[in-house]
């Protein structure tokens, strides 16, 4: 999945839930959840940090966006407030942690990042991957459950 829909089911996941302490494991294990199913990627075998980075700042400003905007006009407590930002950050952590292995390869994070690996359902570099409408469908789809959450629920 692309860090807008994490950012935003996170943020959704906040929004429901009272408890911040349980926050923060349930958006982990539905970071991981959404990663099994079919997804885009904009990132492949040919991606480096240099020309990626650029493409990960996007979407992760994006998400922060659409999640800030929501914080603004929502009049929601500060505890709602508070429980949809630990969502967003929590559900964006495995990414982070995939990302800081990548780039600085520190062992202490190998078992998240193969575990991360190993959720996805297609091996790297499988066009089922390929940034296509078919493959983000699930992308779009819960992204938008996210913000009918958001919004209405």
């Amino acid at each position: 999945m692309i860090l807008i829909t994490h950012a935003l089911v996170g943020a959704a996941l906040g929004k429901q839930i009272g408890n911040p302490f349980i926050i923060a494991p349930l958006a982990i294990a539905l970071h991981f959840c959404l990663d099994t199913f079919r997804h885009g990627e904009y990132l492949n075998r040919q991606s480096t940090f240099k020309n990626t980075t650029w493409k990960v700042a996007l979407d992760l400003f994006s998400g922060l966006i659409i999640v800030t905007l929501y914080l603004k006009f929502s009049h929601s407590s500060i505890e709602t407030l508070q429980n949809v930002f630990i969502g967003t950050f929590f559900s964006l952590l495995p990414d982070l942690t995939t990302v800081l292995y990548w780039k600085f390869h520190a062992n202490f994070l190998k078992k998240i990042y193969a575990f991360h690996e190993w959720v996805h359902p297609y091996p790297k570099g499988d066009q089922r991957y390929d940034w296509n409408l078919r493959n983000s469908s699930n992308d779009i789809i819960f992204s938008l459950i996210a913000i009918s959450i958001l919004l209405f629920f």
